[in-house]
């Protein structure tokens, strides 16, 4: 793992069903809880805590904000292909939590909530995705988790970096 990875960050991935995998990560943030919540709920700030070899790209940048039933559309390099992806926000729940489904994507689903809670340190962060693959996939399944460990680790730092203040996140339009 690398050296600035904060140290209270914690992955886990495991087996949960047949094609169904878990990836659990949490880690404290310096942060109150409301400031946290703010910076998750703007899709905006996704460019700049996304690894740059994903090659994110947002269909529509501008359109700012988390809501439930919101709806968004991108595209990411999965496994070295170009492949569209749309999320719908579900359990809104504003300054503890929402989720983000897969409507469009890469896996058969996908499920990621993202929950907030204080502590004495500031912010628990923890994000849960719940992910089952295409059969065609499985044998792919040791590069799929290989890959969402590191996407989920460079989140961890660049998260990191703009919670303690050393590093702004760039809230950048993206490419179309």
């Amino acid at each position: 793992m690398p050296q600035d990875l904060p140290p209270s960050f914690r992955i886990e991935t495991c087996k949960t069903g047949p094609l169904t995998y878990r990836l659990f990560t949490s880690q404290i943030l310096p942060v109150e809880q409301a400031t946290a919540f703010t910076f998750f709920e703007d899709p905006r700030n996704l460019f700049g805590i996304t690894p740059p070899w994903l090659d994110f790209r947002m269909k529509d940048p501008e359109r700012a904000g988390v809501f439930e039933n919101a709806e968004f559309d991108y595209t990411i390099r999965w496994l070295g292909f170009r492949m569209r992806w749309r999320s719908r926000i579900i359990d809104y729940l504003p300054p503890e939590r929402f989720t983000d489904i897969q409507i469009i994507g890469p896996y058969r689903s996908w499920t990621h909530t993202h929950a907030l809670s204080p502590v004495a340190e500031g912010t628990l962060m923890k994000d849960e995705v719940v992910y089952r693959l295409p059969f065609f996939a499985i044998f792919l399944h040791p590069l799929i988790r290989r890959q969402l460990k590191n996407i989920f680790t460079y989140r961890a730092v660049r998260i990191s970096e703009w919670a303690l203040g050393r590093e702004k996140i760039r809230q950048t339009t993206g490419r179309s």
